[in-house]
């Protein structure tokens, strides 16, 4: 399975992809909306991991643009974003979870 990892902080990218890794998965980082951007066109993954705090915008706004051009690959939002009406945005706008 090949997941794409989309998290801005080094360490914790590193972290988790490492475990990921270990449990058998391929994971892909990218640290900012545009090279998710590059790595969702040049590569077809089986889940995104997606950060909604980025350098380069906010996720949830990238989100947003893959469920308009019909990308339904199944994206989970991991932030620290944990408020109920976060949590609802996060799940109006097309991730398949939420996790804050």
């Amino acid at each position: 399975m090949r997941l794409l990892l989309v998290e801005d902080e080094a360490e914790l990218a590193r972290l988790v992809r490492a475990n990921l890794a270990r449990e058998g998965f391929a994971v892909d980082v990218a640290p900012t909306l545009d090279e998710a951007r590059t790595a969702t066109a040049t590569a077809r993954y089986d889940v995104i991991l997606l950060d909604l705090s980025l350098p380069d915008g906010d996720g949830l706004d990238l989100l947003a643009s893959w469920r308009r051009a019909g990308d339904t690959t199944p994206v989970i939002a991991v932030t620290a974003r944990g408020a109920i009406d976060e949590r609802v945005q996060g799940l109006n706008v097309g991730a398949d979870d939420y996790l804050g």
